[in-house]
């Protein structure tokens, strides 16, 4: 299992994502206020920080990842239902982006708004990656396995 290397991509896929749920993703300055932007949503940068707009889809989102990266290295004995995992997984990494587009374009309606973004909003993207690059993998596997299956006929 472990001396695949779709097995050490997925695994970096899910150390990348459970980072994205543990750090900010931008920062944003709307009305003069200065607001944290994490998995969780908006939060104010006062001592005690407050909710102020909640997106639990992008902690949800983020955590389903996770635990199909995870479910995909142990599916190594059936290769076709890893690949279709991982480019489900794919799409929902996309999804991710879509969401935090959509989520940060609501609230850019307000006057005065101005983002910056952290690393952890690159971590989805070094994710795709990896996921596209398990998903090769395991494709070059299952080609391997069929040729060998006619050779033995």
């Amino acid at each position: 299992m472990i001396q695949r290397i779709q097995t050490v991509y997925l695994l970096l896929v899910v150390a990348a994502m459970t980072t994205v749920l543990f750090f900010p993703l931008a920062a944003v300055q709307a009305g003069g206020i200065s607001y944290t932007y994490d998995v969780l949503g908006m939060h104010t940068a006062t001592v005690p920080p407050e909710l102020t707009h909640p997106v639990w889809a992008l902690c949800a989102l983020s955590a389903v990842i996770v635990l199909l990266a995870l479910v995909s290295v142990f599916l190594y004995k059936n290769r076709i239902h890893q690949m279709r995992l991982c480019i489900f997984n794919a799409v929902l990494l996309v999804g991710f982006y879509a969401i935090f587009a959509f989520f940060l374009w609501n609230f850019s309606a307000q006057s005065d708004f101005h983002f910056s973004v952290r690393f952890a909003l690159s971590l989805p993207f070094v994710s795709l990656i990896l996921d596209y690059l398990a998903i090769r993998n395991i494709g070059a596997d299952e080609m391997l396995v069929r040729s060998l299956n006619r050779l033995r006929l």
